[in-house]
């Protein structure tokens, strides 16, 4: 049997959940931790590396302090992740405000904050200079499209919103030279949740080269490369995580080969990961409410779509373990669903696991990368708590859950009495 490993066991749940009602979402701290130090290691080989969490994929301070501690800046892309960096310490170049259909405020907060500003359009870099004026460094995001390839989940870069065509990119540091910027930086995202770590030696070397280009021909010097994030990480339990020391080591010979070899050395060499940073170490714990057999055997949990979005927004897979019954036979088919008014909120379907009974405890894993980040309040539904396993093995609620007086707390219940 195929299976996957908890920092947790049964019995600590249930004293958890004494405290902290279900469904809520932990998060393994030390594991955490000790992903975040394999990553710089493997990655210390390369020019100056920085990593900069995407605040997207885990947007609570308690988990950007953790990180910071380890060294990583915050890439942002809105105000509201703007303020948690600030709020957790992490300002200046620590931050990369990557962001597209960009409003004024947040470009005059990203500039205020002393953030990496990265441009999505030739045209903000008028709008930019209007509303907050042009800072020394600035960076462009670069959309390859026929050039590179993109994955399954992502789409093909000519498909999407994001970035500089390569003929913009030109213009676009030439515009910037003549107005006085000095530092210059480019970044590059196509890929989301890829497990083949040779497609992020291909990115790499399709940005030096173009990096080579511009800097030859316009007579400029770049800063640094972001080379995106998008590295995948295992949901199934057969499927291998990425070796961080192979990307980097693929990384550094490209260096060698375009960087270094037409004297534009050093170049900083960013990343902006999320989702294998934290994915693998948060768990959904939900309880099973009520079992249904008519067509199909349906297992009733007391979390919803509105807890984890990506089984059924998408059919992604996550891992489930039904807690004390590891080592029994998975011989049972279910979907695994929650309660919204919707026929695609199921968690699993068709999935074999051990015979499930009315209170039994379910961990969905993976879940700690656009898992809590993406709830929402459909049908009244209310977003659970957030905990963390701390290195110590103590828990800590880091997000409490929603309250029914939060979810009315943007309407004006006491004006219906006058309203006619």
């Amino acid at each position: 049997m195929v299976s996957k490993t908890l920092p947790f066991t049964k019995e600590q749940i249930l004293e958890i959940k004494e405290q902290f009602p279900t469904p809520f979402h932990i998060y393994d701290e030390k594991a955490i931790i000790a992903n975040a130090r394999k990553l710089k290691d493997a990655f210390s080989i390369v020019e100056g590396f920085q990593e900069f969490f995407a605040v997207k994929a885990l947007p609570n301070p308690y988990i950007l302090k953790v990180l910071k501690k380890e060294g990583f800046g915050a890439d942002c892309s809105s105000l509201p992740e703007l303020l948690l960096a600030e709020k957790t310490g992490i300002v200046g170049e620590g931050i990369m405000f990557s962001s597209n259909d960009t409003p004024a405020e947040e470009f005059v907060k990203a500039k205020k904050l002393g953030a990496i500003i990265n441009l999505d359009d030739i045209s903000h870099i008028e709008f930019l200079e209007k509303e907050a004026g042009l800072p020394e460094l600035v960076c462009f995001r670069f959309n390859p499209g026929p050039l590179k390839e993109g994955n399954a989940i992502i789409g093909n870069p000519e498909e999407a919103k994001y970035g500089f065509t390569k003929e913009q990119l030109f213009e676009g540091y030439r515009i910037l030279k003549e107005k006085g910027v000095k530092r210059f930086g480019l970044h590059t995202m196509v890929a989301s949740n890829e497990l083949e770590p040779s497609y992020f030696v291909e990115t790499a070397k399709l940005l030096f080269e173009v990096i080579v280009e511009i800097s030859k021909e316009l007579d400029i010097r770049f800063d640094f490369v972001n080379l995106g994030g998008g590295i995948g990480i295992p949901y199934r339990p057969d499927q291998e995580a990425v070796p961080y020391d192979v990307i980097a080591e693929g990384v550094r010979d490209e260096y060698e080969k375009s960087i270094k070899a037409n004297g534009l050395d050093p170049l900083k060499i960013y990343l902006e990961c999320g989702r294998t940073i934290t994915g693998p170490y948060g768990y959904l714990v939900t309880e099973v409410r009520h079992l249904k057999h008519i067509y199909k055997d349906y297992v009733g949990t007391d979390a919803c779509m509105a807890n984890l979005m990506r089984p059924g927004l998408y059919g992604a897979y996550h891992h489930i373990t039904v807690l004390g019954k590891e080592n029994e036979p998975e011989d049972h088919l279910y979907d695994v669903t929650g309660s919204l008014c919707e026929n695609n909120d199921k968690f699993a379907i068709d999935r074999m696991l051990p015979e499930i009974e009315r209170g039994d405890l379910l961990v969905i894993h993976d879940s700690g990368a656009h898992g809590h980040a993406m709830g929402f309040n459909y049908n009244g539904k209310l977003r659970s708590a957030e905990l963390l396993l701390r290195e110590d093995s103590s828990v800590v609620q880091i997000r409490r859950a929603e309250t029914i007086e939060d979810h009315f707390a943007t309407l004006d219940l006491d004006g219906l009495e006058d309203f006619n």
